[in-house]
């Protein structure tokens, strides 16, 4: 049997391509598909299956896609209603790729229609694949689906059951492989790790402990963090089906006709990293460098009715940042970016404005007000004395809580979020703003005082 995970850090997202006898299926595809294709010719296989897990709401999959250029068939949960051409699936089925069984387990729970396949080889379960039910030291939450009719308490009474009656009574050896990894918006605290066992997640994952139905509800619905606002839109595309990425297109705009985009209302969006943006950038621009989690950024902080012009350091870097935009739906949005870059910007006399960066000692010896945009686990397990702390994906509808009338301080663990904040908020009219270098790792290093 081929087996390869493909994980995409950009998204923390793991898809997978299982192979035997010539046949394969691709498992959660990312939108752009050319490494699958390009995978399974290197191994003399033909795609024959592509096999979704659930309607992904944090990505636009490459499903159809990937059925177009292969002609393999897509097979997905009965429960998913979808709306392209596909096999529907329900519990014990199975689809066969070569001498391997791929066996759906019906988990519900993330989402009504959620699916987990049970890879059998020579008549043994050894692996399977989760999709959000579990993952590596955390489940799914179960408060994605109320636009169904569901509401979180329900769905999470189902995902018990899922986890109780479905994937622990597989034995410990049975190996797991998750839909996503460490920073996915669709659990509260996934580990860092992309596979585990079932004995293991038995012995270490929090949401798995013996606790009875009713205590498990009240833990996955209690400070359940706010979902991304792009995460319903991208649900829909995938029930849809994307369209082409051929028909996604970047156009290299002149500063001339950058400038015209601003006045009426366009956003630019940044895409250098931390330490350039804070050098030079567009008046009002928003910082989300393509160094970290971008796209999944991207659709948590810009709103799906802004028209986008792109400023990075190259055409590849520009092209990269509009592909990325493309794996969470956003590509509607680009109206192209800016041809040469913030020096052709400059060549025409439009000014910029700098983002002071502001390193911990200097920190720790104003009086800056410190706004701290880390996760609530990060800021609860040790943060600067008296910052105040509003998650980066509410600050958007929460920049209103932070005092305009003092000098502020961007801090996150280590500059890349504190950025975009630090941008946001001169976006809003924030006068005296400042990025922290380094962030609370370094504030750390220098053994500076924090709080519990």
């Amino acid at each position: 049997m081929f087996f390869k995970q493909f994980y995409l850090g950009c998204l923390a997202h793991a898809s997978y391509l299982i192979g035997s006898n010539g046949e394969a299926a691709v498992v959660d595809p990312q939108r752009d598909v050319d490494q699958y294709i390009a995978e399974a010719e290197k191994n003399g296989m033909r795609i024959r299956h592509v096999i979704e897990t659930h309607l992904h709401a944090d990505f636009v999959s490459g499903h159809r896609e990937l059925a177009d250029r292969t002609g393999a068939e897509i097979v997905i949960g009965a429960k998913a209603g979808a709306q392209f051409e596909h096999r529907a699936v329900h519990d014990g089925e199975s689809v066969r790729v070569g001498d391997v069984e791929l066996r759906a387990m019906e988990t519900p729970g993330h989402t009504p229609e959620s699916i987990s396949w049970l890879v059998v080889d020579d008549g043994l379960p050894i692996k399977v694949l989760t999709g959000d039910t579990m993952f590596i030291g955390d489940v799914g939450r179960p408060d994605l689906a109320g636009a169904k009719g569901f509401t979180p308490q329900s769905m999470a009474a189902m995902l018990y059951d899922s986890l109780h009656q479905k994937l622990l009574k597989l034995s410990d050896e049975v190996e797991v492989w998750p839909a996503h990894g460490a920073g996915s918006s669709c659990g509260r605290n996934i580990s860092k790790e992309t596979s585990s066992t079932i004995g293991m997640q038995r012995k270490t994952n929090y949401a798995l402990r013996p606790m009875s139905r009713e205590d498990f509800v009240a833990l996955m619905t209690t400070d359940m963090p706010e979902a991304p606002q792009y995460f319903s839109r991208d649900a829909e595309i995938n029930r849809v089906g994307a369209r082409a990425l051929a028909d996604v297109k970047a156009n290299a705009l002149d500063a001339k006709a950058v400038k015209v985009a601003l006045h009426r209302a366009a956003v630019v969006l940044d895409v250098r990293d931390p330490d350039s943006f804070g050098a030079g950038h567009i008046t009002r621009a928003i910082n989300i460098g393509l160094g970290g989690q971008y796209a999944s950024w991207c659709g948590t902080l810009l709103s799906a009715n802004d028209d986008l012009v792109i400023v990075a350091d190259s055409v590849d870097r520009s092209q990269e940042a509009v592909m990325r935009l493309a794996r969470v739906g956003m590509e509607k949005n680009i109206l192209g970016y800016l041809d040469g870059g913030l020096l052709a910007w400059s060549n025409e006399g439009y000014g910029t404005e700098e983002l002071p960066q502001v390193t911990v000692r200097e920190l720790s010896e104003s009086k800056m007000h410190v706004l701290d945009v880390r996760r609530p686990a990060e800021y609860a397990s040790g943060h600067i004395p008296n910052a105040q702390h509003i998650p980066l994906s509410e600050l958007p509808r929460r920049i209103n809580e932070v005092d305009r009338s003092k000098p502020v301080a961007v801090v996150c663990a280590g500059g890349y979020r504190s950025s975009m904040g630090a941008s946001l908020l001169a976006r809003n009219g924030f006068t005296d703003v400042s990025n922290v270098i380094g962030g609370t790792s370094a504030w750390i290093a220098e053994k500076l005082p924090v709080t519990l």
